[in-house]
C-alpha cells in the first residue's frame, strides 16, 4: 500500500509539472490503480477517468475493444490490452492511458496463461504505445497489488523519459 502511495504520488508530480493526464482501464484489478491515483490529494488535476472492463461486453462497449481480438487472443493478450489503453485514451482525452487484464486467481488459469499472468497496455502522446506481460507470485489479493504496483512503475518511468527528451 505505502509503495503505490508513493508511486502514485510521484506520477501525479510528474504529470501536474508536465501538463499531462493519465487515464485507466482496469479489468483484474477492478479499479485499484484509479483508487492508488486519487488517494492523491489534487489528483483531479491530472487524472480524470478510470473505467473497470471486467467483462469482455465492457472491454467492447465502453473501450472499443474488437470482438476478434478476444475470441483470437482472448481477454489477456497483447491485442486486447493495447486495444484497452486506446479506448480508455480516446474515451477520456488523456495523454497517457494504462490497461491491464490478467488471471489473478485462484482458479481461472490455464497452461497458456496461467494464475498470475497479467498483460499491460499503455498508450501514450502522439500515437506512442506498449504492451508487456508479467508473472506474478501469489494469492488473489497479491497479484493484484503487484500489478498495480508495476503499471505505476512503468507509467512514471515512461513520463520521466519524455520530460527528459522534451
Amino acid at each position: 500500500m505505502q509503495e503505490s502511495l508513493e508511486l502514485a504520488r510521484r506520477l501525479g508530480e510528474r504529470l501536474l509539472a508536465a501538463g499531462e493526464s493519465v487515464a485507466a482501464a482496469e479489468s483484474c484489478t477492478g479499479g485499484m490503480i484509479a483508487a492508488a491515483l486519487t488517494d492523491i490529494a489534487g489528483s483531479s488535476a491530472w487524472f480524470g477517468y478510470g473505467v473497470v472492463t471486467y467483462s469482455n461486453e465492457a472491454k467492447q462497449r465502453l473501450l472499443k475493444v474488437e470482438g476478434g481480438a478476444l475470441r483470437e487472443h482472448g481477454a489477456v493478450s497483447e491485442a486486447v490490452v493495447r486495444q484497452m489503453a486506446a479506448g480508455a485514451q480516446s474515451l477520456s482525452g488523456a495523454d497517457w492511458s494504462v490497461a491491464v487484464s490478467g488471471v489473478a486467481g485462484p482458479g481461472g488459469g490455464t497452461a497458456a496463461k496461467p494464475v498470475g499472468l497479467v498483460w499491460f497496455g499503455i498508450a501514450g502522446p502522439d500515437g506512442w504505445s506498449e504492451a508487456f506481460c508479467c508473472r506474478f507470485d501469489g494469492d488473489r489479493g497479491q497479484v493484484r497489488a503487484q500489478t498495480v504496483i508495476r503499471a505505476l512503475q512503468r507509467l512514471d518511468e515512461l513520463v520521466a523519459e519524455r520530460s527528459c527528451s522534451a
